[in-house]
């Protein structure tokens, strides 16, 4: 049985951590980690420059087209990337898919509402309400830590 032990004839593979398993070398060297106290930045080019913005202070980000519009209390972004490629680079960092259309940063939802047709109106922070639809109503539960004296509120 090889545990990853290497005679002096052999090349060096990789570091410490990947014992010559390439896939692990292709792991630990793909994760990156940020320093403690800083949340997630995204990088936004805007007329010559680029601007880095928390993804804390995001609100929701709406697909226009192929575009997304990045919503923010104070201002809001236009970037050319499709709304899978933000879901993807977001849900990490407490954004929940609520809409075909829509994610939602989850710290900045203060309330719902069941509508009639089986979808919730979500409102963030600042005021705004959003459709929450019937497909992605399970990504409903991810809004809070903690439920309490919600039986069945959010049911399947």
């Amino acid at each position: 049985m090889d545990f990853g032990h290497r005679s002096g004839n052999e090349p060096d593979n990789g570091g410490p951590l990947d014992n010559g398993n390439p896939h692990v070398r292709e792991v630990v060297s793909q994760t990156r980690t940020l320093p403690m106290g800083t949340s997630a930045r995204i990088a936004i080019r805007a007329t010559g420059r680029i601007l880095f913005i928390d993804a804390a202070d995001v609100i929701a980000v709406e697909a226009k087209g192929n575009h997304v519009l990045l919503l923010r209390t104070s201002s809001s972004h236009m970037l050319r990337e499709s709304i899978s490629t933000m879901e993807e680079k977001l849900n990490m960092h407490g954004f929940v898919r609520i809409h075909r259309s829509v994610l939602v940063n989850a710290a900045m939802v203060e309330e719902m509402r069941p509508l009639s047709t089986g979808a919730y109106v979500v409102r963030v922070r600042g005021g705004r309400d959003l459709t929450a639809s019937r497909t992605y109503k399970k990504n409903l539960q991810f809004l809070a830590q903690l439920w309490i004296g919600t039986e069945g509120f959010v049911a399947e």
